[in-house]
């Protein structure tokens, strides 16, 4: 499928393409040139809006030019198909985990922004993630991050009434849940896969699905996402540069319901998401 694509959208000289692991929400592979030059290819089998892959092209370039971090270059971004630059495996050192950690600070440092949202909607997989802006971080995530996902048919048939209330609770008690913090320029889907290695070697980030938000909503999904122990140091390391406070490993399972509550709003098995809802749910059920 892809290398049909690939030739009805004019890249013609693609002699082979491979499969790629890691992805969730979209078909994947690495295609060969005639040159040898290799490329990242994806496709949905549905695209879940003729703007997806123009959205994703974008976060990249903002995240490249205003955050500073590497990204892959878009080499083509239509309805059904985004090809990019090839990327390295990311080396699971330490030292290349110090260095993601100065990357990302300085994306969150650097960027601040006095509302939350973006100009655009974009996707978060095969979901829409709405941006519409807010002046305030506590109402933003409540009903654009959380609040929004309760529509979701899967997230009705996971959830019951009393879970569904208690994320309203939760919602209602932000503010004493976590600090009020600044608006910034996010990746907003930044799981261990989506850190990569540009042919440099330096930290590239890939599969954003970006927007001004709190910087700990980026954390939350690294830190949640089985990082790999020689990460240990990409967390001292970033907690010093942005200055956390000691209770940052606290608020995460709050900051992450958001996306567990994307990963099953869109996939069966969900890989265990509605039982973390719950159990970060369970304080805020009412005691019978």
């Amino acid at each position: 499928m892809l290398r049909a694509r690939l030739h009805a959208a004019g890249v013609t000289d693609v002699v082979a393409v491979e499969p790629a692991v890691g992805g969730l929400a979209a078909t994947a592979g690495l295609a060969r040139r005639a040159d040898g030059t290799p490329l990242f290819v994806k496709a949905f089998d549905e695209p879940p809006s003729d703007e997806a892959f123009a959205a994703e092209a974008e976060g990249l370039a903002v995240l490249r030019e205003a955050g500073g971090v590497a990204t892959p270059d878009v080499v083509l971004a239509d309805r059904d198909l985004l090809v990019l630059s090839a990327l390295r495996p990311r080396p699971d050192t330490e030292a290349f985990w110090e260095e993601c950690a100065h990357a990302f600070a300085r994306l969150h440092t650097s960027t601040r922004h006095d509302r939350f949202g973006w100009h655009r909607d974009n996707w978060l997989g095969r979901r829409r993630q709405v941006n519409t802006w807010t002046d305030d971080g506590f109402e933003f995530f409540a009903r654009h991050r959380l609040l929004r996902w309760l529509g979701e048919p899967r997230v009705r048939q996971a959830l019951d009434a009393e879970d569904r209330a208690a994320l309203e609770r939760l919602c209602d008690r932000l503010p004493e849940l976590l600090p009020a913090a600044p608006a910034c320029l996010t990746h907003g889907d930044l799981w261990t896969q989506n850190v990569m290695a540009a042919p440099d070697g330096r930290p590239a980030l890939i599969d954003p699905a970006v927007s001004y938000t709190w910087a700990e909503v980026d954390l939350a999904h690294l830190w949640t996402t089985s990082p790999p122990p020689e990460a240990r140091v990409f967390f001292e390391r970033y907690a010093e540069l942005t200055g956390l406070d000691a209770g940052w490993r606290e608020r995460m399972p709050v900051l992450q319901l958001r996306q567990h509550l994307a990963v099953v709003a869109q996939f069966d098995p969900d890989w265990g998401a509605a039982d973390l809802v719950r159990a970060t749910l369970a304080p805020f059920r009412k005691r019978r």
